[in-house]
């Protein structure tokens, strides 16, 4: 049964992941000033330049994560950079006690979606892909 399904999971699982790049990158692009200011509070080293790259990394990443196109890549640098982010942002152990409940769920959620970015890196995006469609060339 799973082995019928794995390509139509593939899609989903690349969509539903995209979904929570996408629109990020886009919101740093529409609120830049705004992002670099959070990320300067936070400590962030050089943050116009590191919202920059993070900006391209969400963008992009998502882009190509959805599309299937070099989804092995795109999966990777996603994972580093939501891992990353993960402890810049999200340092539950750092913050009061009423903040840290919160904060704890964003970093888990976090690991949980580098997980499955991991498994996207390390299986590709399946047949329903651009990938797949080029390698079939």
């Amino acid at each position: 049964m799973f082995a019928t399904l794995q390509n139509p999971l593939a899609l989903v699982g690349r969509i539903l992941l995209a979904v929570l790049f996408i629109p990020a990158g886009f919101s740093k692009i529409t609120g830049f000033a705004g992002t670099v200011g959070y990320a300067t509070a936070m400590g962030m080293p050089m943050p116009t330049v590191s919202v920059g790259i993070g900006l391209l990394i969400e963008l992009l990443g998502g882009l190509a994560l959805l599309a299937g196109f070099g989804t092995r890549f795109a999966a990777l640098a996603l994972a580093v950079f939501t891992l990353v982010a993960s402890f810049i942002f999200h340092g539950y152990w750092a913050v009061p006690a009423d903040q840290q409940m919160v904060q704890q769920l964003m970093f888990f959620k976090n690991i949980a979606v580098t997980g499955g970015l991991l498994a996207f890196a390390a299986f590709g995006a399946g047949a329903w892909s651009v990938d797949a469609a080029r390698s079939a060339r």
